[in-house]
């Protein structure tokens, strides 16, 4: 059994892997400010006394704090807008959720000595010219272009991953990418709930932990 935090919990694909947490027996601390979660998802797990709801972003100062006196075993991150019209809507704030929010996390898993999942996507390779892509290839990217925040956002949080397992060798990090949404598309994908918001919507620094 793993004591899980589970940033960006409260989507689509948040939801469901918290079924499959509390399936195998683990707690789960999920931590989510809705801007494109739901609520819905939340109540969802209510009853049972292994999960607990912080409706907070990652992204504000004090976070660790936020939490309480937990260790956890596990931070896994998809905490992030997904689709291009959450991104776009959003994009100092998915800035920010990709660097910001998960150094937060990965600050709570290196003082833990937990594993760290990052939930990535295959947009960190831009407009690829190889179909499929591989994990060496790198990419062709634009990173000023509109939906830049987004690419850019888990570029860097891949990078930042990725130099925090050089640097503590002994730690334990991993990286999952997962296709790109279409421009279309409503549906959450693996990024799947956010825990930014715009600067003009973002909550206070206060936040209850709840079952």
């Amino acid at each position: 059994m793993a004591h899980v935090l589970l940033a960006g919990g409260a989507g689509f694909i948040g939801s469901h892997l918290t079924d499959r947490l509390l399936d195998r027996g683990d707690t789960v601390v999920c931590v989510d400010d809705l801007s494109t979660g739901s609520r819905e998802h939340t109540k969802a797990h209510a009853k049972d006394d292994r999960y607990w709801f912080l409706d907070r972003d990652i992204t504000l100062p004090g976070l660790a704090e936020a939490i309480g006196g937990d260790h956890f075993d596990v931070v896994m991150n998809l905490a992030s807008p997904a689709s291009p019209p959450a991104y776009l809507a959003r994009p100092i704030a998915t800035l920010e959720a990709g660097s910001t929010g998960t150094q937060a996390l990965l600050d709570i898993a290196l003082r833990d000595g937990a594993r760290f999942f990052l939930a990535s996507t295959s947009e960190v390779y831009g407009d690829p010219l190889e179909h499929p892509q591989v994990e060496s290839y790198w990419g062709n990217v634009n990173p000023v272009g509109e939906r830049s925040v987004y690419d850019e956002a888990k570029r860097f949080a891949e990078a930042l991953t990725a130099a925090y397992g050089r640097a503590n060798r002994s730690r334990s990090t991993e990286t999952a990418r997962r296709p790109a949404a279409s421009a279309t598309s409503t549906t959450r994908s693996p990024v799947c709930s956010p825990c930014s918001t715009d600067r003009s919507t973002r909550r206070s620094t206060s936040a209850t932990r709840t079952r």
